[in-house]
């Protein structure tokens, strides 16, 4: 009896917690005040419920391990079970996802990520090994009677709080059920219209989640009207990109023969004049080398030879 009121009190005390440290980072991003959790009060059971099924599990294993490694593990494992959970149902009840960590690296279907997971395991840590030495010894300071009023008096007034707000749940689930967007963006414009003229519990609950994302039928099916769309599109790119392949491929031996024709035609253009003449008087020379003959020539013959061979002698020693 003695452990299962302290565990009782270690939730509670850790629901407080959590709450603390939620609305702290709430603070810090939109810069005023917002009541977290969809509780009126000020705690966050998921929190709480963290903390004492790591303090049940902790405890369960004691007689055989419980070293800071174990504790790690064990509360990484259990809190991020917790927090899935917790994220899955209520979406599957109320058609809404409270947190979202899509865009952070190493997540699980955006309800739970690597931060949060490595920050579950040393929040473990310092649970049993720091805070929960500290908090026993002030339970115990306290006689089991004393105890068992606080933890009665806060399990009413939590019960309480929990039955307000499921129904202001339910009427949250009611506007997105009606909605007709089929977007989150209008889905909680109308969700604040529905709670506007309520009481300020209604109203709190419409503020305590700025950044709600609802996924009613019609939004979903949005999002996967979108998803049909960009897959439809990539794959005309990827059709049209193996076309282009196929056309550079049949068409590449054409363009490679007409790239060397246009080199060579370039080569014949650009080569120098003085060039081609000393390649044709070379050529005249090898003709004239295989129909002179010194012997059978004719006079008019060996002069005209003589000529021609002081002027090629001529033509080689200059220089322009």
């Amino acid at each position: 009896m003695d452990f299962t009121i302290n565990l009782i009190l270690v939730f509670f005390v850790f629901s407080f917690v959590g709450w603390c440290i939620e609305v702290t980072l709430k603070y810090r991003q939109f810069g005023r005040f917002i009541n977290r959790g969809f509780l009126i009060g000020p705690w966050l059971p998921i929190y709480g419920c963290g903390a004492a099924l790591i303090t049940l599990t902790v405890a369960g294993l004691t007689p055989v391990e419980r070293g800071i490694g174990t504790t790690f593990a064990i509360s990484l494992i259990v809190c991020g079970l917790i927090e899935y959970l917790a994220s899955y149902f209520m979406e599957k009840k109320f058609h809404a996802r409270w947190w979202d960590y899509s865009q952070k690296p190493m997540n699980l279907h955006g309800r739970v990520w690597i931060g949060n997971l490595i920050l579950f395991g040393i929040g473990g840590v310092a649970i049993i090994h720091i805070v929960n030495p500290i908090l026993y010894g002030l339970f115990d300071s306290l006689s089991l009677v004393s105890r068992e009023i606080i933890a009665g008096c806060l399990s009413v007034v939590f019960l309480a709080d929990y039955s307000v707000s499921h129904f202001v749940l339910k009427l949250v689930k009611i506007g997105v059920e009606s909605s007709e967007a089929d977007n989150t963006e209008a889905i909680s414009k109308d969700v604040k219209l529905l709670l506007s003229d309520r009481s300020i519990f209604y109203r709190r609950f419409a503020n305590a989640y700025p950044d709600v994302i609802y996924r009613t039928e019609k939004v979903k099916a949005r999002m996967e009207e979108i998803r049909l769309e960009t897959e439809k599109f990539r794959l005309e790119a990827e059709k049209r990109l193996d076309e282009l392949n196929q056309q550079y491929e049949k068409n590449k031996a054409e363009w490679d023969a007409s790239i060397r024709a246009g080199k060579e035609q370039l080569r014949e253009t650009l080569e120098p004049t003085g060039f081609i003449k000393s390649n044709l008087i070379e050529k005249q020379n090898q003709l004239i080398s295989l129909l002179y003959d010194e012997s059978t020539a004719t006079a008019p013959a060996k002069t005209l030879m003589s000529e021609i061979e002081h002027e090629r002698l001529r033509l080689e020693k200059r220089s322009w």
